[in-house]
């Protein structure tokens, strides 16, 4: 015992500096962990076996179905949210591009179909059939906002949406689960350096009395390793809270669960299902082909009972054929107005889904098992790569501090 309190006396800044390096040791092997979690995007090295891919990248398709799953299933209920569109309220956003749609959509039908017959029309009675078509667009708005609604899993994939989506851009899915876990990520960092530090004191007893070469990198490997998987386990569990004593025990992610619910709604609703990205599902996913037809068939009924009412003034017959003809015309001009005139009400519509708050919501009401799927897929596949690494950097470390003791 005299030998080793006269070895620490000698060498006392190199005893003291043990701690304090397993606990930047402990701090680095976290950061390099969380680092390697979410970058690089794409894959760097030579494949298979040399480089690496961020795991949450690397398996963006199968974390993508997860949240999407989570979504779909618990979090979003489409249906409730184009009921709360008001048809009326819709129409006055888009009154007057609406009308200027009309104007030049029954304008271009007409003269389309009817070349010789709008051209010889007097220009008050091309407007009097034009008006007559604008007053009925509120109508025909109410109509194909009720036909979306009776059919909205027909015509609206929200789950290929989604999946494609966060599987298109890497980088919405790496921020969406970053941005809803920081604080978590921050927790692993700082349990390096109290754990580290703690197990450095450790080693410092240990190398005293041994003097063996292993000690320092076998703690420092133990530090890498044991501190990893301890972060991690202590981010999930307990799942529910544990009294013991004065204490109480509950994994940091769910004790956070009502700000991550704000936080994940507010990017679901801002960057993932946001109006332009239903629009576009609704016009150029695998179920547009059912909406050109829902919107033939609301077009179909507005061109017969228009020209019912105008036949007067177009002072002809309009035969089978050419109304058919008009229809498929007006239905296709319609489709094509409809980013247009949708991007008007952008606001209104983003109001009244009030997608965030629903997904805040119903993920407050969630289950702790639930709630932990939605991080915990993006540990679980290859934590074990993560933990390695640790215990990889924690005895290269230790080894170096080996060379340091012993010259």
């Amino acid at each position: 015992m005299d030998g080793v309190l006269a070895d620490f006396a000698q060498h006392w800044p190199l005893y003291t500096a043990i701690p304090f390096i397993a606990a930047l040791i402990g701090y680095v092997t976290k950061r390099v962990a969380i680092e390697m979690m979410f970058r690089p995007l794409e894959f760097v090295g030579i494949r298979p076996i040399f480089g690496w891919q961020g795991v949450v990248p690397k398996h963006g398709g199968r974390m993508a179905a997860i949240a999407t799953d989570l979504l779909t299933a618990n979090l979003i209920d489409l249906g409730e949210v184009i009921g709360r569109v008001q048809a009326d309220r819709l129409v006055r956003e888009i009154e007057q591009p609406l009308l200027r749609a009309i104007d030049d959509l029954a304008r271009d039908v007409m003269a389309k179909h009817h070349p010789r017959l709008w051209e010889s029309l007097p220009p008050m009675a091309q407007d009097l059939i034009v008006k007559q078509l604008q007053a009925g667009s509120p109508k025909l708005v109410r109509e194909l906002l009720d036909e979306v609604r009776a059919n909205l899993d027909g015509v609206l994939d929200v789950k290929h949406m989604t999946v494609e989506r966060l599987t298109r851009d890497r980088a919405l899915l790496v921020r969406l689960i970053r941005e809803t876990s920081r604080p978590e990520m921050a927790f692993i960092a700082r349990c390096g350096i109290y754990f580290g530090f703690v197990l450095g004191i450790v080693q410092a007893v240990v190398w005293a009395l041994t003097k063996n070469p292993w000690v320092l990198p076998v703690f420092g490997g133990a530090i890498g390793l044991f501190t990893d998987w301890l972060a991690i386990k202590m981010i999930f569990l307990p799942r529910r809270p544990v009294k013991i004593g004065p204490i109480t025990l509950q994994g940091k992610f769910q004790r956070r669960k009502a700000e991550v619910a704000r936080q994940y709604g507010e990017i679901i609703a801002r960057e993932v299902l946001t109006v332009a990205n239903l629009l576009d599902e609704l016009l150029t996913g695998p179920r547009a082909d059912r909406l050109a037809a829902l919107v033939r068939r609301v077009v179909a009924r507005a061109v017969d009972e228009q020209v019912g009412l105008i036949r007067p003034l177009l002072s002809a017959a309009v035969g089978g054929e050419r109304l058919r003809e008009m229809t498929a015309t007006a239905a296709a001009g319609s489709l094509a107005q409809m980013p247009y005139l949708l991007r008007q009400a952008e606001p209104y519509l983003v109001e009244a889904m009030d997608l965030a708050n629903m997904v805040e919501r119903r993920m407050l009401a969630l289950t702790p098992e639930e709630y932990e799927n939605l991080l915990r897929p993006a540990f679980r596949q290859e934590e074990w790569k993560l933990i390695a690494v640790g215990g990889v950097i924690g005895f290269v470390v230790g080894e170096l501090q080996v060379l340091l003791m012993l010259h």
